[in-house]
């Protein structure tokens, strides 16, 4: 189905709540997106809906508001405890997003409670918070980043009603995506909404005024450029994509030294207790760098985000946005795989301008503090070890990655022991004249430790045979 003509919210052809109505007045969406006008009416007459649109294009509202209807018309009351819509979500941080947009409409409806259950603390202490409080909307993630939660999704299918109104939303249908929608959907309506203004409107993935570009640099220019580029668009909002949790610890940690007077957050899947709060300042600011990683690509909704190291988290809702992809020169074929395979032409972007050489910078950081020299280590086994996961096989070669040039973009101070180095030589990486095991670390108490550690390793190592 497809559907890409706005309109207003009272021109629907099914009637919303006044309260509903008063809501989106206040927060100013006086126009349906097509979303939004294809997906309502559906869920309202009883149909399950599979929805693919790009991002930014108001799927939220297109679940929110209908799943509010249909409470709303239930002909009995609900009690306390008693749960009328379950929203589950990838990500934590897109549940918080919902919740609070959920948040703005209950305010008309005090007869119902909603509860946000996304993990980072005791599961018995969300039960009594149920318990007590009671809740009619449950909002929540299973607490894992991709899509491969099909098993837990399918055992939270398990326990639901079979006869139900049931929607699937996401900007692209994956083969994980197509098996959840034969698992938990009946008979649904499958809607595909393309945005207005795109030439080749059946196959364009990404926002309409989003502007891909790519750039190529060389495995030791690839941060010194990242650096240049964050540097002269310092008064804008930006986000940086790393591939794990390890490359967001170092280099973050690196950027925040490396660019001054600016609001630098790091953000990836480990971090439990703290995700909410980052998340919540960095949307808060005007300006500033989200160091992350794909915790943050899916569905997430930043204000005025202007730059963005990956495709697809900017330019939402009808806004304007870019996102630059860094690529190594072997990599140059990957923009030919986007653009046929994944519908996201690219365009070269212009040489970055007054690059300068910081690497040196980054080995005195590491050299000053063993708590960096350890993330750097850790970053480029990381690193390593995703280039050879990639889907991408093809493009995206392990045997082809030059290690040594590799270790000097990362202002390694010397090569890691791992599998994927074994038997093999390195003249062109320079390994620093320094005894690593020298380096302490700043903060005293881990430095404390390490060396309890080491005379322990010691005393071991000095005991008489047979001992």
């Amino acid at each position: 189905m497809e559907n890409s003509s706005d309109g207003k919210w009272e021109h629907l052809p099914v009637k919303l709540h006044d309260c509903i109505l008063q809501t989106l007045r206040e927060l100013k969406f006086t126009h349906m997106t097509p979303v939004q006008s294809a997906c309502i009416p559906l869920f309202m007459s009883n149909k399950d809906v599979a929805a693919e649109a790009v991002t930014g294009s108001g799927k939220t509202l297109a679940f929110v508001i209908p799943a509010l209807e249909i409470l709303l018309k239930r002909e009995e009351k609900l009690k306390k405890m008693q749960v009328g819509a379950l929203i589950v979500t990838p990500t934590r941080e897109l549940a918080l997003q919902i919740s609070e947009v959920m948040g703005r409409f209950l305010q008309g409806f005090p007869q119902f409670r909603q509860i946000l259950l996304i993990g980072g603390s005791n599961p018995i202490e969300d039960v009594e918070k149920f318990k007590t409080q009671g809740a009619n909307i449950i909002i929540s993630t299973p607490g894992l980043l991709d899509m491969g939660f099909e098993a837990s999704l399918n055992t939270i299918l398990g326990y639901l009603p079979k006869q139900r109104r049931t929607g699937l939303f996401s900007a692209t249908q994956t083969q994980e995506l197509e098996k959840l929608v034969r698992a938990g959907l009946r008979n649904p309506v499958r809607i595909t909404v393309k945005e207005k203004g795109v030439a080749a409107l059946s196959v364009q993935k990404t926002p309409a005024r989003l502007s891909n570009y790519y750039t190529i640099c060389r495995a030791e220019e690839k941060f010194n450029t990242l650096v240049a580029f964050l540097r002269q668009h310092k008064h804008e909002k930006q986000l940086v994509f790393f591939s794990t949790c390890a490359f967001v610890e170092y280099f973050g940690k690196a950027l925040e030294v490396l660019i001054k007077n600016v609001s630098i957050h790091c953000i990836h899947g480990k971090m439990k207790h703290k995700r909410n709060k980052i998340f919540a300042d960095f949307r808060a600011l005007k300006s500033g760098i989200l160091v992350c990683t794909d915790v943050m690509a899916r569905g997430i909704d930043i204000p005025e985000v202007s730059f963005v190291h990956r495709c697809g988290r900017t330019a939402r809702i009808g806004n304007q946005g870019n996102a630059l992809v860094f690529l190594l020169p072997m990599e140059e074929s990957y923009v030919n795989f986007l653009s046929i395979n994944q519908k996201c032409p690219l365009q070269t972007y212009p040489p970055v301008k007054d690059v300068v050489d910081v690497l040196p910078k980054l080995k005195a950081m590491a050299l000053g503090d063993r708590a960096m020299f350890e993330k750097g280590m850790k970053a480029f086994v990381s690193c390593v070890q995703a280039y050879a996961k990639h889907e991408c096989s093809l493009i995206f070669r392990i045997k082809d990655l030059d290690f040594a040039a590799l270790a000097r973009g990362f202002a390694l101070l010397r090569l890691p022991k791992m599998p994927e180095l074994r038997g093999k030589t390195f003249p062109d990486f320079k390994q620093e004249a320094i005894d690593t095991d020298s380096i302490r670390f700043k903060d005293k108490n881990r430095e404390k430790q390490r060396q309890k550690r080491l005379n322990q390793t010691h005393l071991h190592l000095g005991w008489p045979e047979g001992e």
